[in-house]
């Protein structure tokens, strides 16, 4: 039996509330001319997927009047959660970030939805997500691509942020399942997109709304940056900075694998970027440094090339001089 359900009648409501036993039951009141109350539906229905020994009930509030007369339901979103047919707890408004720890401390450990970072790997895949999260000042975590949203959600806040000259990477989690699920229990957030400025996450499609109504998104992502002075600032991160797919501990394609064969045999530190995780660096380094192909490699802010020169000065014996800056 499902365990999202809509309640159409006060004795639909009751038999659901009542004959849940010892299930935690959580239950939307909202409305269909309210768009936060879409969004939020969106939240319920990831949660029923993630916790699936509890109940969600959707009731529409002017549908069933005398249940929401009876619980003092005035606006839209409110949430009720109850257990044994008394109420635990109480949300009013579109806090999806609020109602997923509700959840998750009232239901316990948190079903059955594989998302946890927790466990063997699990703090590999939370650096990860930081490293991403960091990856730029303004980052959108949504389905698809600026250039080609693939959802409605996305597609509306990418027209925000361009509208107000917001200056934003992106990394489109339908391409990665495991940064999909992990992110969502990072950032205790169940939903996409996912909007972070400086590391912090600011919320998604309704918040993001919000601040632009009110004037302040400007004020709260940061100053544009232009494009060039971001690969700038990237290709100086380290004395010797290596653009490639993948990263040191794994490479993916063959070109970057044996790159790296080849720097890790001079022993000198070197840093990597992961150019299929930022589609921004990936287009844009191709034409700053006049390089069309990846792997490319810098030493001190300069392109020395790509694996065929690397190889040329590993069999001339000049790479490792050239990787310490000395020739």
């Amino acid at each position: 039996m499902a365990n999202l359900v809509d309640v159409t009648s006060e004795q639909q409501f009751a038999d659901c509330v009542s004959g849940a036993g010892n299930r935690l039951v959580v239950v939307h009141f909202h409305a269909s001319w309210a768009p936060q109350c879409g969004q939020m539906n969106d939240v319920m229905a990831e949660l029923a997927k993630e916790h699936v020994h509890t109940s969600f009930l959707k009731v529409e509030a002017e549908a069933v009047p005398e249940v929401s007369e009876r619980y003092e339901v005035s606006s839209v979103p409110t949430f009720l959660l109850f257990r044994a047919g008394q109420q635990l707890e109480r949300l009013d408004g579109a806090h999806a970030a609020e109602l997923t720890r509700k959840v998750q401390r009232l239901a316990g450990s948190g079903g059955s939805g594989g998302g946890s970072s927790e466990g063997p790997g699990g703090s590999d895949l939370d650096q990860r997500l930081k490293k991403l999260i960091n990856a730029a000042p303004c980052m959108l975590f949504m389905k698809g691509a600026p250039q080609e949203p693939r959802c409605g959600f996305s597609r509306q806040i990418v027209a925000l942020l361009k509208e107000h000259n917001i200056q934003f990477s992106s990394f489109d989690i339908l391409s990665d399942d495991e940064v999909r699920q992990g992110l969502k229990t990072f950032s205790n957030w169940p939903t996409y997109p996912q909007l972070y400025v400086n590391g912090e996450l600011i919320g998604g499609l309704d918040i993001v709304k919000e601040l632009a109504e009110s004037g302040e998104l400007e004020n709260t992502c940061p100053k544009a940056q232009t494009l060039d002075h971001r690969l700038k600032t990237i290709i100086n991160r380290s004395p010797v900075m290596l653009f490639m797919k993948g990263n040191k501990e794994t490479a993916r394609c063959g070109f970057s694998r044996q790159i790296l064969e080849v720097l890790n045999a001079t022993q000198v530190d070197y840093d990597t970027f992961d150019i299929l995780e930022d589609e921004e660096v990936r287009q844009g380094l191709k034409t700053f440094s006049n390089w069309p192909t990846y792997p490319q490699l810098y030493v001190k802010g300069e392109l020395i090339g790509g694996l065929d020169i690397v190889k040329e000065l590993k069999e001339s014996g000049e790479l490792v001089s050239v990787l310490r800056g000395e020739s």
